[in-house]
């Protein structure tokens, strides 16, 4: 084995290592999920060194200066406010999802017109837009971290693979027999996973366009799926109330997570694969082992059924959006509530952490999106200007550009 080069990685943080093996050149990464800008910087470097026989002791030095550009990273104040760039009056009819590639030079949004159109950040321009469906455009995804194609899935049964840079499209995925409603690029962007309410999920294989399988098993709708950071595991949530753990190179069903009284809105691993958070219509979210699909915790508090549920980018905290107009976090070891974010006024469907975990971003009925204090609970913002439900947002990779995607036909771009 030998170094070729480090890699940083900021959120979360860590360090990827490019190395050759054989003649082929691999990656493999550092993860620094705890690292503190007051972190003892001698006892990371030293249980590195013990661990890895990539960092040999010429190259300490060089990892020392990673750590440090890392801890310097993490703190940087964030008292960023956000203002209105662009209001894009983007379909002619209400928005379903929207979507940043990586690096947040380019995002989609989907919408019940049957197209997805791509738009650039800086200008507001629109790039593309990609028609071919004949029904609503509802799942809409980047292949990131590298972003060169775009996936659509509709309610006319079929998925699109397209190119983000030429809008052209390589393949349709067809086989399911009823609406899709969920999909997710594999991380090493081989595979397209798509979720359907026909109860079934596929997988297809992005070169070529065919089916590799059919994750079936679930005895309703799959309205939530969800791949791990390596890739080998795939998560389904289903209307009937359960969960299921999918091995991808073979297809087979590994666990099925019981224990929710309702259908499952929402299932997620966390950064390392270790856990899996679900929220459901029960009003509660559970906390799962991954390995063992035993459930480790149940996180209550909220009234009303729970729309979104997300882990941080270092898998540390959970965040919950409910219908009771509130949102919780909490710590993800303890599963103790942290805090308890009140002031919208009407139900939230989307929750998301920044990159850094310093900020929590809630879309709701209300026609506002809210900005909070993960620790604290405190609102930190409110963006006002959409003039019906916010259904959709998200952060771009650096956290300092948001898009909001609204019923009222338009998404907004906040910086």
């Amino acid at each position: 084995m030998r170094l070729k080069r480090f890699l940083l990685r900021y959120y979360p943080p860590g360090i990827i290592l490019e190395y050759v093996q054989s003649d082929t050149l691999k990656t493999k990464s550092i993860d620094l999920l705890d690292l503190k800008p007051e972190s003892d910087v001698d006892a990371i470097l030293d249980e590195i060194v013990s661990k890895e026989p990539l960092v040999t002791p010429n190259r300490t030095p060089q990892v020392r200066q990673l750590i440090q550009r890392l801890q310097e990273k993490i703190g940087l104040n964030d008292d960023h406010k956000f203002y209105l760039f662009k209001a894009l009056r983007a379909h002619i009819l209400p928005l379903t999802n929207v979507a940043f590639n990586k690096s947040g030079s380019s995002f989609i949004t989907g919408s019940y017109d049957r197209t997805c159109k791509v738009w650039d950040t800086a200008s507001g321009e629109e790039l593309h837009t990609l028609e071919g469906h004949r029904n609503v455009v509802y799942a809409i995804a980047f292949n990131n971290p590298y972003g060169d194609k775009i996936a659509t899935g509709s309610f006319d049964k079929t998925c699109k693979l397209w190119s983000s840079d030429t809008g052209q499209c390589y393949h349709t995925f067809r086989g399911h027999t009823s609406e899709i409603v969920c999909l997710a690029f594999n991380p090493q962007s081989t595979i397209l996973a798509t979720g359907s309410m026909d109860t079934t999920a596929k997988l297809w294989d992005i070169e070529s366009g065919d089916e590799i399988s059919t994750l079936a098993g679930h005895s309703a709708e799959i309205i939530s799926l969800s791949f791990n950071t390596t890739g080998d595991r795939i998560i389904t949530g289903s209307f009937d109330h359960t969960v299921s753990v999918w091995d991808v190179h073979s297809g087979r069903r590994i666990h099925t997570l019981i224990g929710h009284r309702g259908e499952i809105s929402s299932a997620m691993f966390n950064y390392d694969c270790s856990l899996i958070v679900t929220g459901s219509m029960d009003k509660s979210c559970k906390i799962w082992d991954a390995s063992s699909g035993k459930c480790v915790g149940t996180l209550g508090g909220h009234e009303d059924e729970i729309l979104d549920v997300v882990f941080d980018f270092t898998g540390q905290y959970i965040a919950s959006a409910s219908a009771d107009s509130t949102a919780r976090v909490y710590n993800a070891v303890t599963h103790k509530c942290i805090a308890k974010l009140e002031g919208h006024e009407g139900e939230i469907s989307k929750i998301t952490f920044n990159p850094q975990g310093s900020k929590i971003l809630t879309a709701s009925s209300d026609k506002t999106a809210r900005l909070w204090d993960p620790i604290t609970g405190k609102c930190l913002q409110t963006l006002e200007g959409h003039t019906d439900e916010i259904f959709s947002c998200a952060f771009n990779y650096e956290g300092s550009i948001i898009i909001t995607g609204s019923k009222d036909n338009s998404c907004r771009i906040w910086r």
